[in-house]
């Protein structure tokens, strides 16, 4: 949004492209709106069912400082980070069964201790507090934008509205795999779209 010029270009796997009626359309629970297609339909689909169990931010939103179980207790951090949304918890979960796809144990526990050490579980809660924006709707980013759509993301940005909400869309492109966390999932998909984003800025 600042656009300072050192900035040419900027990536991201959560876009931020869901029409301000659509998103509180879907906040309200209300059914799906007319006249949407298929993969506009499927975000609305996801994004209202994450709202249905979105309390963990609006807690981290209004109430960040009073979550001291993520500096007093290692189990009451893990269980905040690994009980994210419900897909995130069944990616993160299936770790923990034997499924080697995207992360291990070690993974999980690496992620959850980086957090233990620093004791940062309560200061990263603020970024919900901080925020003066909706996390979902159009910023009027205007410079060039690299987006890549996981399946499950809290929502798979259809193109049609990242193309709205990025008048200068720069790569789009919709992944076989992947969720909320992609660069600690996926990082090797990750990375390739990041290299595949910006490759018409290399000179």
């Amino acid at each position: 949004m600042q656009a300072p010029k050192e900035l040419l270009a900027i990536h991201t796997n959560m876009p931020a492209v869901i029409p301000p009626a659509i998103d509180a359309a879907a906040l309200a629970g209300a059914p799906v709106p007319a006249g949407l297609s298929a993969d506009e339909k499927h975000a609305y689909e996801q994004l209202a069912g994450f709202y249905k169990n979105v309390y963990y931010a609006f807690f981290m939103g209004t109430r960040p400082q009073t979550l001291t179980a993520l500096a007093d207790s290692p189990v009451g951090l893990a269980t905040f980070m690994i009980d994210h949304d419900a897909r995130s918890l069944e990616l993160i979960s299936r770790s923990f069964n034997g499924v080697s796809e995207g992360l291990s144990r070690d993974d999980v526990l690496d992620n959850i201790t980086l957090f233990w050490l620093t004791n940062t579980g309560v200061s990263a809660a603020r970024l919900y507090w901080e925020r003066k924006l909706g996390f979902f709707t159009p910023k009027g980013v205007r410079i060039p934008v690299a987006a890549s759509a996981f399946p499950d993301e809290l929502y798979q940005a259809p193109r049609s509205w990242a193309e709205q909400a990025y008048p200068n869309l720069i790569h789009y492109n919709k992944l076989p795999k992947g969720g909320h966390f992609a660069a600690w999932e996926q990082p090797k998909l990750l990375s390739e779209e990041l290299r595949a984003g910006f490759k018409s800025l290399r000179k």
